[in-house]
């Protein structure tokens, strides 16, 4: 006889974390290098500096390093599973602040012409759902069972 649909979905329930772990995580790392070390077509940390300044951020260089280390640590933070809800908290509030200085004023929609802030938006909800689910049983923290 088959199991039942709620036995097999409870037999997965482990991995739902681990995937956005690992797309999330994999996302900032590769935007955290093109804020670093300008791959990817990226900018580098000179270039974020510029940017940052721009926006009355200041000291530009400074914060061009706190979200570039924000974004690439975090994302491997991610994927290992280690310091889950510190790395997503601070993500997070790199996505709100992108948000609040750069997206929102383009509106919801990303598109060629304008960047919104939907993108952004999931980024968010996808860390937001690893504080609340926590970072599952395939993660360094459930192995040394550290919570926040």
């Amino acid at each position: 006889m088959a199991e039942p649909l709620s036995a097999v979905l409870n037999k997965c329930a482990g991995w739902g974390p681990l995937v956005i772990r690992v797309v999330l995580g994999v996302i900032f790392i590769a935007h955290g290098s093109q804020k670093l070390f300008g791959a990817f077509g990226g900018p580098g940390i000179k270039g974020v500096a510029g940017f940052v300044t721009n926006l009355g951020m200041a000291p530009g260089i400074l914060w061009a390093w706190i979200l570039a280390l924000t974004e690439f640590v975090g994302g491997i933070a991610l994927i290992l599973g280690l310091f889950t809800s510190i790395a997503s908290a601070g993500l997070i509030i790199a996505m709100l602040v992108a948000i609040i200085k750069v997206h929102a004023r383009n509106g919801f929609f990303l598109s060629q012409e304008k960047m919104g802030f939907e993108y952004n938006l999931a980024l968010i909800a996808m860390a937001v759902s690893l504080i609340l689910s926590g970072p599952g049983k395939f993660s360094i923290d459930k192995l040394i069972r550290w919570k926040w």
